[in-house]
């Protein structure tokens, strides 16, 4: 019941409202009904004089009533790094509003005329203003004119200029500000104002009636990027500026505005006796003059910071608080900006100095500590020195690593920045860089560079080396890139005396090595504690020293392996692994097969003691020696725990046959030891023919060697034989006639050699025919 009693209530209160004398006549005012309105008026009129104790002072033509009305409302559309859109539409409101006012607004001129003769308040403010508000937003200029010449109010003039400005309605502004009822701070805001918006035609207006070009106003103004909504007293340049409103910007230059008014509009403070900056927030920053405004709201063409530069030149290079409007363009991270400034002349080696005169840094070195790469792209393409030095002597690159941005590193390293510099404190880049937030990604950090066709910069090698670097790191792709511009380097040592090929044998890096080397490494090379890369490699695990040696195999087999190398002998090698096809090709190559290494050892005996027949084959047959001094292949292998019986035995039959073919001086007993002994050179023919002599009876066909005596020839020589021992010496050779010659050797080893290199002959020839030649 109370919902319906009070929906009730409102109608009747509806009802009573429409059929007031004041509605309708704010309706018929509304529609320029002059008959209904005059009625309405003379009724209220009437009624007036009937009643005075109601009267209450106040017009008809001046009573407020209710209306529907369609007013023009202006909004900016705001645009990134552009000028906004000024977009004027209609909406409906609801308001209060008097019959004068509801006139001036639907554009009814005779209405308004019948109004003001009835006496109606030209000075009323209501919600939506004065009735010159109304007059002046709707651009009804007639109307306007009529109620200015009514007695209208300063403040009723005012209103109506401001609102004529946010519209751009110039003729109302003309009107008004001809009316000599506007006072300067007035007028200064509709100037502001209409900057800002880029009504140049208002502004026109406004400066040819005497309005101070360079006069102060708070207005709203708003920015996208940066981020920016307040109210800011400032200049009609700086609200054209930070408006981005180009034409204007140039009018008002023409017209003599001053450059250099500092407003207090920027977001960034920073402070002189450190060099640090903070972003505070907009208008709580430094004062700026126009041209700083303009580079931190730039406008995308770049236009208006070109007008402002043609204008004042000076301004480019003036600084504030050490620093210059270059390095306001690189802490605004605005890569256009920063290139219109050196286009205009801006030096990009601009000293950044402290309160206290000391020399700070310089634009490259912001632009890498706020880690925005394109901006420092730029600096460097105009003439920055990429590798200018602080105070405290860091580098840009020192500056970027320690700041973690991974981006300007890289750029920097593109663009051939040191990394051979060490700062005051001894770091170096690569040194900081190990330690930011990117250390992971220094290797590929390092080969994008490359990739995009940069090179890897050192000035100094001993403190940073790209091609030790990269051998420690196992980055091959890299490590080729780098060896095509560096390949000078290949040889020189690091600060720790390693060379490249060094620090990959010691790294244990396989592939890498196999590079150094192919590239033409020198592995004889030595530090100054007498380190060497076969040094290294020797010192290994035996797996990884094998890994590291079969590639040093390679590179002999191609050729790779740069002058002499005797600290790796790749036939000795090939050798002990068996490889018999490196060992012939080796052998091919001219590699001496008798060529002794550190030890004293041929490539046959390391065949041998390590057991590879084929391989002791090989190098027989290329004219390796089995023996070499003190040492022979085959007392190697006897004594090797690698070595095997069928090597062994191989050996013992090359050494036998070499032996007897060689010959030797044997003492020769005649006539079945009998006659008197006596020594002959004695030799062994391939025909198997043994001969010591040139007769045909001193050269007999063998049928078979035998160690020791006969019996016969031991029962008669028992004056010779005494002991065992002497027996040994004694070989005896059975001619293919069946005759029997003893010889006595030095010793046991060469009657073994005799018998065994005999036989081998024999069975070589294996042919049997009677001694012709032979004489009892």
């Amino acid at each position: 019941m109370s919902r319906r009693r009070a929906a009730a209530v409102a109608a009747a209160a509806r009802e009573e409202e429409e059929a007031s004398p004041a509605q309708r006549l704010v309706e018929a005012a509304l529609r320029g009904d002059v008959a209904t309105m005059e009625a309405c008026l003379a009724a209220a009129a009437a009624a007036a004089a009937a009643d005075d104790d109601t009267d209450d002072g106040v017009p008809a033509a001046s009573r407020v009533g209710v209306a529907r009305l369609r007013v023009r409302c202006a909004e900016v559309a705001l645009r990134e790094e552009a000028a906004g859109e000024v977009i004027v539409e209609s909406r409906e409101l609801k308001t209060d509003v008097s019959p004068l006012f509801a006139a001036a607004h639907a554009g009814h001129a005779e209405v308004v005329r019948t109004l003001l003769v009835a006496g109606a308040d030209v000075n009323q403010k209501l919600f939506l203003g004065y009735a010159t508000t109304a007059a002046a937003r709707e651009g009804n200029i007639h109307i306007l004119e009529m109620l200015l010449q009514a007695g209208v109010t300063r403040e009723a003039c005012e209103d109506s200029l401001s609102e004529a400005a946010l519209f751009a309605e110039a003729e109302a502004v003309r009107l008004l500000v001809c009316s000599e009822m506007i006072q300067p701070e007035a007028a200064a805001h509709a100037l502001v104002t209409a900057s800002s918006r880029g009504f140049d035609d208002v502004v026109v207006i406004l400066l040819q009636n005497g309005v101070d070009v360079n006069s102060m106003a708070r207005v709203l103004l708003r920015s996208v990027k940066p981020a920016l909504h307040a109210n800011v007293n400032c200049t009609p340049l700086v609200a054209a500026v930070m408006s981005r409103q180009i034409s204007t910007v140039k009018l008002l230059i023409e017209e003599g505005s001053y450059l250099d008014c500092l407003v207090q509009v920027g977001s960034w403070c920073w402070d002189s006796a450190t060099g640090e900056e903070l972003r505070v927030g907009a208008c709580l920053g430094e004062k700026y003059n126009a041209i700083w405004c303009a580079v931190e709201y730039y406008e995308c063409s770049g236009e208006i910071l070109k007008l402002l530069l043609d204008k004042a030149p000076w301004l480019l290079e003036t600084p504030r608080k050490g620093r210059n409007l270059l390095c306001h363009a690189i802490l605004c991270q605005n890569p256009n900006a920063v290139s219109v400034l050196l286009n205009a002349g801006a030096n990009p080696r601009f000293p950044i100095m402290m309160t206290n005169g000391t020399h700070v840094s310089y634009p490259i070195h912001f632009a890498a500590r706020l880690g925005h790469a394109p901006v420092l792209k730029q600096l460097m393409l105009d003439g920055a020195n990429i590798n200018a030095q602080t105070s405290t002597g860091d580098t840009p690159l020192m500056v970027s690593a320690r700041c973690g941005h991974s981006d300007c590193f890289l750029e920097l390293i593109k663009s051939g920045a040191d990394l051979g510099i060490v700062n005051n404190a001894g770091d170096t880049a690569i040194m900081l860089a190990k330690k930011s937030s990117f250390s992971s990604t220094i290797i590929d950090i390092l080969s994008r560079a490359l990739s995009c066709g940069g090179c890897i910069t050192s000035s100094d090698i001993t403190v940073f080396s790209p091609l030790h670097f990269f051998a420690a790191s196992d980055s091959a792709e890299a490590l080729l890139m780098t060896l095509h511009y560096s390949a000078a380097d290949l040889n020189r040592p690091d600060g720790s005396g390693l060379t490249p090929v060094m620090v990959a044998a010691e790294s244990g890096h396989a592939d890498i090595f196999r590079l150094l080397v192919m590239a033409g490494a020198d592995i004889a090379a030595t530090s100054a504690e007498g380190k060497s890369a076969m040094s290294i490699i020797r010192s290994r695990a035996p797996e990884t020293r094998d890994r590291f040696e079969q590639i040093l195999l390679q590179a002999s087999l191609a050729d790779a392996i740069a002058g002499q190398q005797p600290s790796f002998r790749p036939l000795h090698y090939a050798a002990r692994i068996g490889d018999t096809s490196s060992l012939t090709q080796l052998l091919k190559m001219g590699h001496d097969p008798n060529a002794m290494d550190e030890d004293g050892y041929t490539p046959l005996m390391h065949a041998a003691a390590a057991g590879k027949l084929e391989a002791c084959r090989a190098l027989v047959s290329r004219g390796g020696a089995a023996d070499a001094g003190s040492e022979t292949a085959l007392s190697v292998a006897r004594r090797s725990g690698r070595s095997n019986k069928a090597t062994e035995e191989w050996l013992l039959d090359h050494v036998a046959r070499a032996h007897v073919l060689a010959g030797e001086e044997l003492t020769k007993h005649t006539r079945g030891g009998r006659g008197p002994p006596h020594r002959k050179a004695v030799r062994m023919m391939r025909s198997g023919v043994l001969t010591w002599g040139a007769t045909r009876r001193r050269n007999v066909a063998c049928r078979e060697a035998r160690a020791g005596p006969s019996a016969a020839f031991r029962r008669r020589n028992r004056r010779i034989i005494r002991t065992g021992r002497e027996e040994q010496l004694i070989l005896m050779v059975e001619t293919v006639t069946g005759r029997e010659i003893h010889f006595e050797a030095t010793s046991a080893s060469s009657v073994e050699l005799w018998v065994r290199g005999i036989n081998l002959i024999v069975q070589d020839c294996a042919w049997s025919r009677p001694d012709e030649a032979e004489q009892a």
